[in-house]
């Protein structure tokens, strides 16, 4: 009977959140455009991060086949 319990409470969810987010679209939308300049700021400075990080071990690497 649990199995069958989840189901329907995960379609009760399902269809509040649904009906939530036609109700609050406005709302949803300006949270997508308030989101999207954050996740971009973050995601070039982890790729900033990475590419430094790449150079140094290449540079180092340099100096550990030069001895």
């Amino acid at each position: 009977m649990g199995k069958y319990m989840s189901v329907i409470i995960g379609a009760i969810v399902v269809l509040l959140g649904l009906i939530g987010l036609k109700s609050w679209w406005g709302e949803f939308i300006m949270i997508i455009k308030g989101s999207v300049p954050i996740m971009l700021i973050f995601g070039g400075a982890i790729a900033v991060i990475a590419g430094l990080s790449e150079l140094k071990d290449k540079e180092a690497a340099k100096k550990e086949a030069g001895k």
